[in-house]
């Protein structure tokens, strides 16, 4: 068939070519932008899942819906493997966005406070960003987001900022991926400075996504999160919305499956969207007519396991120590998880303490969380079939 033609689109944060089974999450994020449009309270949303769930799908889809909507959606992505401060991560987009609502007449008055108080943060932050200094025309306002307290300066800030989309008649909605990677001290000054507005009666909103341990971090950051917050967990697709992902955009282009073709493929990606989307792509070339056969789907799993280890499981070994990759190898000889994190420190030949350092870094860097108190597991879906391919087995003492 023609490759050219192929429907499936994997990479990161592309959008499938249908977006199976999310329509509740969409409905829930539209309505909730609405609402702060309108003026009226609701908590934000969170996206919480595994790598490879479609999070940043969604949240792109949301952002772009809220944007034609009118709403000022401010984009911002945090990452475990280069922390960006909070601050340097937000203004250049927030300053855009105020930039464009001093030209508005309605927001005009409000805009240029909100940009004086920009101008305020960035002196006392000193904030720079891919080595320029950022610059306004607008004087600092005395008093105004420049105290050097990042809670008190960034309620500040965004408060202002708030005050100009409401004088304009819309919005400021924050999009946040990779919340969890996020430092405790900017989590919770982002979160007052969403309590504040919220107190205020102000449009500011966020929508974030993150690992599964997010939930966790908001609570700990802030006692009153979970109030401000509708959690979505997002995970793999129904065995029926799996097979829409993979059949309605064949069937777009005049293809279609056989249903144990299908089947085949539901059950080799346990129904999670990214992976979903390999097979489907080397699916399509491996056939040769329609309908795509199961012999087409064995023959497709090969190159779409060879795929994935080159790109989606490797790239994330290539930055941890060989310290910490013997946890995670270890971690695949106990089983699917989760395990106690006693249990993976025995198969090293270690106590809990001796292993604790390399279990506390893995977690750090986003490759393992804790679903409950001294357990864990891998964020990565199948990871612990590729280092079973790919690792030696260690043993105790190894």
């Amino acid at each position: 068939m023609d490759a050219a033609r192929n429907p499936y689109t994997p990479g990161a944060g592309t959008t499938p070519p249908e977006l199976a089974g999310r329509d509740e999450i969409l409905e829930e994020a539209r309505v909730a932008i609405e609402r702060h449009k309108l003026g009226r309270p609701n908590q934000g949303i969170i996206l919480s899942g595994l790598r490879g769930v479609g999070k940043t799908v969604l949240l792109n889809r949301i952002r772009r819906e809220a944007a034609a909507a009118g709403v000022v959606a401010i984009s911002l992505e945090a990452s475990e493997a280069l922390p960006l401060p909070l601050p340097t991560a937000l203004l250049p987009p927030l300053r855009a966005a105020l930039l464009d609502l001093s030209t508005r007449e309605a927001a005009k008055e409000a805009a240029r406070r909100a940009l004086r108080a920009l101008a305020g943060f960035i002196s006392a932050w000193k904030v720079v960003y891919q080595d320029i200094s950022l610059q306004l025309d607008a004087a600092p306002e005395p008093g105004l987001a420049d105290s050097k307290d990042l809670e008190s300066d960034l309620r500040d800030l965004l408060g202002c900022s708030a005050e100009a989309a409401r004088a304009n008649g819309t919005a400021i909605a924050l999009f946040v991926d990779e919340l969890h990677a996020l430092p405790a001290d900017q989590i919770g000054a982002l979160l007052a400075s969403l309590h504040g507005a919220a107190q205020d009666h102000l449009p500011l909103t966020l929508i974030g996504a993150g690992l599964p341990q997010i939930g966790g971090m908001l609570g700990d950051a802030r006692s009153y999160a979970e109030r401000m917050f509708t959690l979505f967990g997002v995970g793999p697709l129904s065995s029926d919305d799996a097979i829409c992902a993979l059949a309605k955009p064949a069937t777009a282009e005049g293809v279609a499956y056989d249903p144990d073709a299908l089947a085949a493929i539901v059950a080799r990606t346990q129904g999670y969207p990214y992976f979903l989307q390999q097979w489907g792509k080397h699916a399509w070339l491996a056939a040769g007519e329609s309908p795509i056969s199961a012999a087409d789907v064995d023959r497709a799993t090969n190159a779409a396991i060879a795929e994935l280890d080159r790109g989606f499981f490797r790239i994330r070994l290539d930055r941890i120590t060989p310290g910490q990759e013997r946890y995670l190898r270890a971690m695949t000889e106990l089983g699917p998880g989760p395990h106690p994190s006693a249990d993976v420190a025995r198969v090293l030949g270690q106590d809990a303490a001796g292993a604790s350092p390399h279990r506390d870094e893995v977690i750090k860097r986003g490759m393992a969380w804790s679903p409950r108190w001294g357990y864990i597991d891998f964020t990565v879906p199948l990871f612990d079939e590729y280092l079973k391919r790919t690792r030696p087995i260690y043993g105790p003492g190894a």
